[in-house]
């Protein structure tokens, strides 16, 4: 399993940006895809994005497709979350996951390794 600590949440205007951080333990950070998920009040946690081990391959659900991009940096071992326009129904706590593939990461049955999460509040 690899530790993972996200960053970057905080309180935001509807219309602006915000860029989320999630620095992984470890030397085997390039082996393991990365996504996100979020999870508002009363709702189930659900898949945003996820990225390939070499960072090649992007995907997005539909909500923040054109709005949200991930993307990492394996030699910081550190993936991101550039959020742009964002909405009030944006508003959750955002999770950092990491597992053997991408196709694990979006379809499950179960991710290996998941963050603390951190909060994002959109303002309307």
């Amino acid at each position: 399993q690899v530790q993972l600590v996200e960053s970057g949440g905080g309180l935001v205007q509807a219309g602006g940006p915000l860029r989320l951080s999630c620095a992984a333990s470890g030397r085997t950070f390039s082996t393991y895809a990365m996504g996100w998920f979020c999870q508002a009040p009363g709702k189930e946690r659900e898949f945003v994005a996820a990225i390939s081990r070499s960072g090649d391959s992007t995907y997005y659900a539909d909500s923040v497709k054109d709005r949200f991009t991930i993307s990492r940096d394996n030699g910081k071992n550190t993936v991101y979350l550039q959020m742009n326009s964002l909405k009030p129904e944006d508003t959750a706590v955002y999770y950092c996951a990491a597992d053997a593939t991408v196709y694990t990461i979006r379809f499950g049955p179960r991710i290996s390794s998941w963050g603390q999460g951190t909060q994002v509040t959109v303002s309307s």
